[in-house]
């Protein structure tokens, strides 16, 4: 009995000797031979880069470079890609186009080849979006995050929510929401006898938040302020969880920060299944056929797809459709504030531009409200809209993964690399853009993209090819609304006390507010 005792004690022992084992070759593996591994293979194919350190890589030089940017702003005249990508542009300028930078053991090539983006953003199921920390996609995951026959099934569900013949049905929406925030513009401005001075973008993050709540849920911005307030806070949390190193199962620790970033997620999660189980069963009671906000629209189409099949597994479930409203709020609110508000600084900086914009949207629309057909035929609104989302693009670099040995271009890169395309230097590229690249000139798109970029895919504001964003006309039709409302009423200009930081937060945005002082036309 004491010999069947022992030799239980020596197996338990041998066996916790092998599980110790495993897993100090898979901590080595992963902070050190694979990382090595791959530097090796990468400079054979004739890229660059700092030689690999110990589970950092170059995350500690890269935060230090982007807090340093962060702590002053610039002048109006200066490149902003040194403020908003200090370390990729240190590294450009120490290793030439060719080059890697580490995101802790994790490589990633930078590619800023127009006919290399094709490749990678029109393949979308050979190169995806890589997975990341775990606890990022808390902040929304949805049709922007998945791949593969999910991303399909789910496009193909939420395509209709975005037709423009449905898009055109919003439109009083937009109307409402615009309208709210010129009377309050409009109080201001009386109060101070034809001028003011006022901080436009909390008004601009409250406009798109009131019409993406209005377009989606058929509810008002004050009734999902708690939702708006939520993925804010949720979205500055995501930005140091990228900065920091992903290391297998921390999430799981009760860090203060995890435990705020999950108690955000069940919150928002709790809120939308209210929202979203009213309206199925408003549905199923045949209540809201005369709706045509984005959530019905998408659940129609869900349960059509379900009818079609006779299968639930063909659709989404609540959890699923849960995530789309997620990514609704958040990307439909902040694509087109950060669009507006930059829109306001360079015609605030270009008043020639912005009385070019006025004269026409005084001639198509004079006084009256805008209505989608004119809003279609802006054609000098929309080249400074392509201009400004060329200069001042909301997502400064798209990322993808590689997960088996893959060509692209003459290149061979191994599974495991991370490939980024920072569309804010491909935008600003003088090879590609000329010697005016980084000068608002929005004649350039006066024959329209293509002809401007020659077929090269060198603007993708909104990404390129099958994951194009399925929000880019809403964001466009919105943008234009209000654009063309403000500047029916108003003339406006930097205010001295501006002060120009444009930084990431997801998407580029004014670190200090937008400060203009505003007249009454």
């Amino acid at each position: 009995m004491q010999k069947m005792e022992i030799g239980i004690i020596v197996l338990c022992c041998v066996f916790v000797v092998v599980v110790v084992v495993i897993l100090a070759w898979r901590v080595l593996n992963w902070v050190w031979l694979r990382p090595r591994k791959l530097e090796k293979w990468l400079r054979q194919q004739g890229l660059s880069g700092n030689s690999y350190r110990l589970l950092f890589g170059d995350l500690k030089e890269m935060s230090e470079m982007i807090k340093e940017a962060k702590s002053k702003p610039i002048n109006l005249s200066d490149d902003i890609v040194h403020r908003v990508m200090p370390y990729i542009l240190k590294s450009i300028h120490n290793y030439g186009k060719n080059l890697f930078i580490w995101l802790g053991p994790k490589p990633m090539v930078i590619v800023r080849d127009p006919e290399l983006a094709r490749e990678i953003l029109s393949k979308n199921f050979r190169f995806p979006k890589p997975h990341g920390n775990p606890l990022s996609r808390l902040l929304a995951t949805g049709l922007g995050t998945y791949d593969g026959e999910k991303w399909t099934k789910h496009r193909k569900i939420i395509n209709p929510a975005f037709n423009l013949e449905k898009l055109k049905h919003m439109l009083p929406a937009f109307d409402v929401s615009c309208s709210e925030m010129m009377s309050k513009w409009e109080k201001m401005v009386s109060e101070e006898e034809g001028s003011c001075e006022l901080d436009a973008w909390p008004y601009l993050q409250m406009l798109s938040s009131d019409v993406i709540s209005r377009t989606a849920f058929g509810s008002s911005y004050e009734e999902g302020r708690r939702i708006f307030e939520l993925q804010t806070e949720q979205a500055e949390l995501t930005i140091q969880v990228l900065q920091s190193i992903y290391i297998p199962g921390w999430r799981f620790l009760p860090t203060k920060r995890n435990k705020r970033m999950k108690e955000i997620e069940k919150e928002v999660q709790a809120s939308l299944r209210v929202i979203i189980e009213r309206r199925v069963k408003a549905i199923k009671a045949g209540e809201a056929s005369s709706n045509v906000d984005l959530l019905s629209i998408l659940l129609e189409s869900n349960f059509r797809e379900i009818e079609l099949h006779g299968d639930k597994n063909v659709g989404m479930s609540t959890k699923e459709v849960i995530e789309e409203c997620k990514l609704f709020y958040f990307a439909g609110q902040e694509t087109t504030s950060v669009l507006l508000v930059w829109t306001m600084v360079l015609l605030s900086r270009h008043l020639n531009w912005q009385k070019r914009a006025r004269e026409e949207i005084l001639k198509v629309f004079g006084n009256k409200k805008p209505d989608f057909d004119g809003l279609n035929h802006l054609k000098i609104v929309t080249t400074i809209l392509y201009e400004v989302l060329r200069l001042y693009p909301p997502a400064v670099a798209l990322t993808r993964t590689i997960d088996e040995e893959t060509k692209l271009g003459e290149i061979s890169f191994p599974a495991g690399v991370h490939l980024s395309l920072p569309i804010i230097l491909i935008h600003h590229d003088h090879e590609i853009w000329g010697d005016d690249a980084k000068e608002f000139k929005p004649e350039r798109f006066a024959e329209g993209v293509s002809k401007v970029t020659k077929g090269q895919v060198s603007f993708f504001p909104f990404g390129w090819g099958p994951r194009i964003c399925i929000g880019q006309n809403f964001a466009m039709l919105e943008a234009k609304m209000a654009l063309a409302m403000i500047l029916q009423r108003f003339s406006f200009e930097l205010s001295p006390s501006y002060a120009h930081a444009p930084y990431t937060v997801i998407t580029l945005q004014p670190q200090y507010g937008a400060h203009f002082i505003l007249h009454k036309v």
